[in-house]
């Protein structure tokens, strides 16, 4: 995006993409230019853009003869998720430590806490990705930033899917904790090592889960 983007398309794509992680929209779904024009009050440019905003993130993709849809929730499209974030966050992670300050760090505190204290799974992961953006916000990367956001947002919608079809809970809150205490004891090496089993092994549960609804 940029800052030419336009607001209602912007608007548009927000919405969307709040509905695809959140699983209001399946995966499969269509996703029709004329319908969302006519439910937001727009033309079909702003729709056409937002649509295009989607694919961007990972949250819809274009068929042939059938059109933009929500894109698939697959073990294949987990794997790839998964393998972008951690090889992406963990190069965000490695630059991010070395300007690192006590503010940056009562920052990842702030969503840590959040976390625990979250009673309900979309509060929850909501502070998850605060907790993963804190981490990496330091790194003065700006492009790398933006992909590792929607990277996040598929990652939202995997978690969403497996909770929501099993009994499923995360152990991240725990790894978030082991992460903290080695960044304060400035042991970055052990802080992104525990970073990157944090993310593969909640990902192997999630699939799991997934996998079984």
């Amino acid at each position: 995006m940029n800052d030419r983007t336009d607001p209602v398309a912007s608007r548009i794509a927000a919405t969307l993409a709040e509905r695809i992680v959140s699983g209001e929209l399946s995966p499969g779904a269509p996703l029709r230019q004329d319908h969302v024009a006519y439910e937001f009050g727009a033309s079909h440019v702003p729709a056409r853009e937002a649509f295009q905003m989607l694919r961007a993130q990972g949250l819809a993709v274009s068929e042939p003869r059938r059109g933009m849809r929500v894109a698939p929730l697959d073990a294949a499209s987990i794997l790839e998720v998964v393998e972008m974030r951690a090889a992406l966050e963990l190069l965000a992670f490695r630059h991010a430590v070395l300007r690192m300050t006590l503010t940056h760090i009562a920052a990842i505190e702030e969503a840590l806490q959040a976390g625990e204290e979250a009673e309900t799974l979309p509060v929850r992961e909501a502070a998850n990705r605060d907790f993963h953006r804190a981490l990496v916000e330091p790194c003065r990367m700006p492009r790398l930033l933006i992909a590792l956001e929607q990277l996040r947002l598929a990652n939202s919608r995997i978690v969403l899917a497996a909770v929501r079809s099993t009994s499923w809970r995360s152990r991240s809150n725990h790894d978030h904790r082991r992460i903290v205490d080695a960044i304060r004891s400035k042991d970055f090496e052990r802080a992104a090592g525990l970073l990157k089993a944090h993310i593969y092994a909640s990902a192997a549960i999630t699939a799991a889960a997934t996998d079984e609804a």
